[in-house]
């Protein structure tokens, strides 16, 4: 029986766990819960059957797998104080927090199977993308013990080198920003043209639904997609152009970059290495 602890019982942990008991992948009497808040962790106890704890070496003390849902500005002081129970247990130990690497993770809390996840606000949806990463500690069990956990809210991929977590965040942890831009940029600039602002939003949200379903189901490419929809001498080629023409491609390359090194200078800023 898998005993799962979260700590922090914010909203991605909240998705998180309600995934996990709608599918019925774990049952609510196996997760517990550490929060301070009171009202969250009445809330949580109310909605989904789970064990809340305040005191977070309660919340750990029968964890097979342990998953941080806190800030990374505050993992250091949430894992110190827990690194001798940690220690002696060895849980596999599941991060959501940008910017801290194994390293630190491991210096904290003292455990040797770790997993750094990087999942996207669009998981309180059921629709996240979470980029996984494991130490080389991890066993297959644990492996798939994770990836359970982050289906529950999304799909899940592995990728092969601890670096390439700071480019799924600039991928698809800042991703759903990106598009939220694009959203509005398409609405102000319809309601700008004389449109009303509802029917711009739903127009807006519509078009954007429905690409991402057709790229989703398709056996092509978003770039034969493009080329479909986009008729010679038409009205998308003219607005097309007018993106190819301000370097729209290089705009999101610069961006993208921007976000990646963001991540590792988080790692630097926020890592054990800097409280030495």
């Amino acid at each position: 029986m898998t005993h799962v602890a979260f700590i922090g019982g914010g909203n991605m942990a909240a998705a998180i766990i309600g995934g996990l008991v709608r599918q019925g992948d774990m049952p609510a009497s196996q997760i517990h819960v550490s929060d301070p808040n009171e009202q969250q962790r009445q809330q949580l106890a109310d909605n989904y059957g789970v064990l809340v704890y305040a005191d977070n070496e309660q919340a750990i003390a029968q964890a097979d797998v342990v998953l941080l849902a806190v800030q990374p500005q505050v993992m250091s002081q949430v894992l110190t104080p827990l690194q001798t129970q940690l220690s002696e247990r060895q849980p596999l130990l599941i991060s959501l927090a940008a910017g801290l690497d194994l390293a630190s993770l491991r210096h904290w809390s003292g455990c040797q199977a770790i997993v750094r996840c990087m999942p996207n606000t669009p998981s309180l949806v059921n629709y996240g993308a979470s980029g996984l990463f494991a130490s080389s500690q991890v066993s297959s069990e644990q492996h798939q013990l994770a990836d359970t956990l982050m289906k529950s809210v999304g799909i899940t991929v592995w990728v092969q080198q601890e670096a390439d977590i700071d480019t799924v965040i600039a991928v698809s942890g800042s991703g759903p920003a990106y598009y939220f831009l694009m959203m509005e940029s398409m609405i102000e600039a319809a309601v700008a043209m004389g449109m009303d602002a509802e029917t711009a939003r739903q127009l807006t949200l519509q078009t954007a639904a429905g690409a991402a379903e057709m790229a989703r189901q398709s056996d092509v490419l978003p770039d034969e997609l493009r080329r479909r929809v986009t008729s010679p001498g038409g009205t998308t080629q003219q607005a097309i152009a007018t993106f190819e023409a301000a370097h729209l491609r290089d705009v999101v390359s610069a961006a993208m970059q921007a976000a990646s090194h963001r991540a590792a200078e988080m790692t630097l800023e926020l890592g054990a290495k800097t409280e030495k």
